[in-house]
């Protein structure tokens, strides 16, 4: 197949970036997007113009046992035409919805290859969801075709009423069995021997994947990307993770979630880098280690519970071949970035993006980390700060914006199901992250919190992000989440629910010792006047739902309680000495 028109000028924007991966101000002022025409599929177009005969690694599978699994570009790009040859026979057609419920596996990637090459749309679902969100999922997206892991028939058989009738299942089995009664065999696909693929036409602007969030504060919502915004939009995570062709990039990320595709997917394949995938039952942070430094790891990112697990680990058998270590997902504490630095000589960059985009703002390669800021926006992405009271940008401190007039590429066209809440995600001009940040004299932003986060304790405004900073620099807190607590005085005041680190007790002196370094490192107005002792409510992609504890103290005070585990400063008269 030869490369098409789209293809160049893809590589063209792709190698303008590799070229200035340390030059931030020179990407930013020259950087242009790729312009593409009006037919574009990044599965045909570009993958297969690179990888169809390359023998190079595109993907290592590594189990937590040390052993391997590796393919080739090549085998990648002629196993996923023979999955969608098989997918267009059992009816899958362009524009169709395909729920995709796999974990890392081979098949993960053949398959998001293949409905991209028949121009449907990719529906990723974490593998940990059940049957009535699985049914909800359907619902929401009208998918006729899901495929799946035959471990997971128990969930289908549970709502057999609740499913369309005309529901197609491709069952992957990863052992010797056969798909479950109804189901079409996957395995079927790797018997068609010429599977020849036509161009399925796609313009850039059609539908490619529909993702749905993780739903921290709400109910989650249905986000829908073209062929433009995660496939090339996705440029500016690999300018920020610093990727290069040949790297080996590995990511800690579950499948069925955005950054699984921003950093398993588009990313490395867009630098012709090696995907590979850690699978682990349970996160064993010194077996992660041995695994980055045998299988030859070059750039690896991992969420910030991951780091915070990691410092904890012995750190001294050094980093193996790692040049770029970053972290996204939620904002990362500077402790955590200055002792993998002692240990590495490594710095953490932090990023940020969300669901509905793809990497925003970055610490990139070659420029200074400044302590607790999330870096610069990246090349081609109009971030602005926007004032949440008058509406006008340009502020120092507000709410994170893309400009809406500078036509972002990186940006979602909207939520499927709900387009009055996609029009006040797009209100004023602006598409609204929901997120607040302040800006420094050289454009460094950082985090503040959620605009639902953030609260008011004696009038003064309480970043929880800057006390969880303080927080888990104490040796005993693993984790902290920072909620306002209702108070008949000062209206709320902050309260820290905390994980506890190995080898330490939820006791009267862990809390004291807690509550007063604290209070000897924040300012009188943010002093954590709370304190219990929680197992952290979570996402099931592993982000902290500080709207279920912000619920929780809001219900204990209508009620005029007091958490059996809670502890206060009032407690504790040598705090007042302190």
């Amino acid at each position: 197949m030869s490369v098409t028109d789209p293809a160049i000028a893809y590589r063209r924007a792709r190698d303008q970036l590799l070229e200035l991966r340390t030059d931030y101000r020179k990407a930013v002022d020259t950087f242009a997007w790729p312009d593409l025409g009006d037919r574009f599929n990044w599965a045909v177009d570009w993958f297969d113009g690179f990888a169809r005969e390359s023998r190079a690694p595109g993907l290592i599978v590594v189990e937590q046992d040390g052993r391997q699994a590796r393919f080739e570009f090549a085998e990648l790009s002629h196993r996923s035409d023979q999955v969608a040859r098989h997918l267009a026979e059992t009816g899958v057609r362009r524009g169709d919805r395909v729920v995709l419920m796999l974990g890392n596996q081979v098949e993960l990637w053949e398959s998001m290859l293949a409905i991209m090459k028949l121009g449907a749309v990719i529906v990723p679902t974490t593998t940990a969801l059940g049957p009535i969100d699985l049914a909800d999922r359907l619902a929401r997206t009208g998918a006729r075709h899901i495929i799946a892991d035959t471990a997971q028939a128990a969930k289908f058989d549970a709502l057999t009423g609740s499913f369309p009738d005309d529901l197609t299942i491709v069952g992957v089995d990863a052992g010797a069995g056969s798909a479950p009664a109804g189901w079409v065999d996957y395995r079927e696909a790797y018997a068609i021997a010429q599977p020849a693929i036509e161009h399925p036409g796609t313009a850039p602007t059609d539908p490619v994947l529909l993702y749905f969030t993780s739903g921290t504060t709400s109910r989650p919502k249905l986000v829908q990307h073209t062929h433009t915004s995660y496939p090339v939009g996705h440029l500016t995570t690999m300018y920020w993770l610093g990727l290069q062709p040949g790297d080996v990039h590995l990511n800690i990320s579950s499948p069925g979630w955005a950054k699984h595709a921003w950093s398993c997917f588009f990313a490395p394949w867009a630098a012709e880098a090696t995907i590979c995938v850690y699978n682990y039952a349970r996160f064993d942070p010194a077996a992660a280690l041995d695994r980055i430094r045998d299988t030859g790891v070059t750039t690896f990112c991992a969420p910030p519970t991951v780091w915070r697990m990691l410092i904890q680990a012995d750190l001294s058998g050094g980093p193996g071949q790692l040049r770029e270590v970053a972290s996204a997902g939620e904002p990362l504490n500077p402790e955590v970035i200055e002792q993998v630095r002692a240990a590495w000589g490594l710095t953490i960059r932090d990023g940020f993006g969300q669901t509905e985009t793809t990497a925003s703002i970055g610490n990139t390669p070659g420029t200074p980390v400044r302590p607790g800021s999330m870096g610069r926006p990246l090349p081609g992405v109009p971030v602005v700060l926007v004032d949440p009271v008058t509406g006008e940008p340009g502020v120092d401190e507000g709410e994170i914006c893309l400009d809406l007039a500078a036509h972002p590429r990186t940006l979602m066209t909207g939520y499927q199901d709900d387009p009055a809440r996609g029009a006040e995600a797009m209100a004023g001009g602006f598409y609204h992250t929901g997120d607040v940040a302040s800006r420094d004299e050289d454009g460094y932003i950082t985090y503040i919190g959620r605009t639902d986060d953030v609260f008011k304790a004696s009038d003064y405004k309480i970043s929880p992000f800057e006390l969880e900073s303080v927080l888990i620099e104490h040796p005993a807190v693993a984790e902290a989440a920072v909620v306002p607590a209702p108070d008949p005085i000062r209206l709320a005041v902050p309260k820290a629910y905390v994980a506890l680190a190995p080898g330490h007790e939820p006791t009267r002196e862990t809390a004291f010792d807690i509550l007063r370094y604290a209070r000897e490192r924040l300012a009188p107005f943010q002093r954590v006047r709370r304190i219990e002792f929680f197992d952290l409510p979570k996402t099931i992609s592993g982000k902290i739902r500080r709207v279920d504890l912000r619920a929780r103290e809001n219900d204990v005070a209508a009620r005029s309680e007091v958490s059996a585990a809670e502890w206060r400063d009032d407690q504790f008269p040598e705090l007042r000495q302190a």
